[in-house]
């Protein structure tokens, strides 16, 4: 073998192979954590995850979601992908993970994916649902789950005042103002408000939110529903792109990430 060739099976044999890219479908409870988000001195849903990852492979490992929950925030289908080396197969991984995760924290689903599967970049649309208890007493088991209204709330007039909010529309008046987006341009797909009983679920699927949107629209409508505003506000608050006008950011114990879309 002449000494080309040597050099070049040499660097062939040292090239490491690729890292597996996994697609991870977490549910949470996110009561006790102060958010997805990795910070210092707090507890958080990605610094969990990716401990029990290092246990379970001795990999450190950077879980990549689908988007930021905030504090309170709950997750029925959360969306992470991850590199490593592990040769586990997913079933084994789904398993071996849960054994590793505290009681509040969930792997529903293992997934091998493209290398170039980015949760957060790929993602097309996410579905959020607020849930509101108006019965004439707290649900006691139900208080981390949901935002307790001590009106009754007329879900007719709030799902008519929600009806403008679908569609593409600048939702600044929904928004946050931390952290600031180039644009609060998004597109509602799909929006529906629901009632069995002393419960009422608002459910928004959108390609993007802005902080704390969901939140914003369910306090909005509260006060719709309520009869502090008529329906015909809700309209008025979007024209607006202002903040100020909107209604009151509704507990975040009520909000759930529920599912996030990806093309196949």
């Amino acid at each position: 073998m002449d000494s080309l060739a040597f050099s070049a099976l040499s660097a062939l044999s040292a090239v490491k192979p690729l890292m597996r890219n996994l697609r991870v479908t977490l549910s949470y409870d996110g009561t006790d954590f102060f958010g997805w988000q990795t910070q210092p001195n707090h507890r958080t849903v990605q610094q969990t995850f990716e401990d029990a990852i290092h246990r379970l492979t001795g990999e450190r490992v950077r879980a990549n979601a689908s988007g930021r929950t905030d504090t309170g925030v709950h997750a029925v289908g959360q969306v992470v992908n991850l590199y490593t080396n592990s040769a586990l197969a997913p079933n084994v991984l789904v398993r071996a993970l849960n054994a590793h995760l505290p009681d509040d924290i969930v792997v529903r689903e293992v997934d091998d994916v493209p290398q170039g599967f980015d949760a957060n970049r790929d993602a097309k649309r996410k579905l959020y649902r607020y849930v509101i208890h108006d019965g004439p007493v707290p649900d006691l088991f139900m208080r981390r789950y949901c935002h307790h209204s001590r009106h009754r709330l007329d879900a007719a007039a709030m799902t008519r005042a929600a009806a403008v909010l679908r569609g593409r529309h600048d939702f600044h008046s929904f928004e946050t103002d931390w952290p600031n987006r180039m644009s609060s341009v998004r597109t509602i797909t799909h929006l529906a408000l629901n009632r069995m009983g002393d419960w009422i679920w608002l459910d928004v699927e959108a390609d993007g939110f802005l902080y704390n949107m969901v939140r914003a629209i369910a306090g909005t409508l509260i006060n719709v529903g309520r009869g502090y505003w008529p329906e015909s506000q809700v309209a008025e608050i979007l024209r607006a792109e202002d903040r100020t006008q909107g209604g009151p950011t509704a507990p975040a114990q009520g909000l759930f990430l529920m599912r996030v879309t990806y093309e196949r």
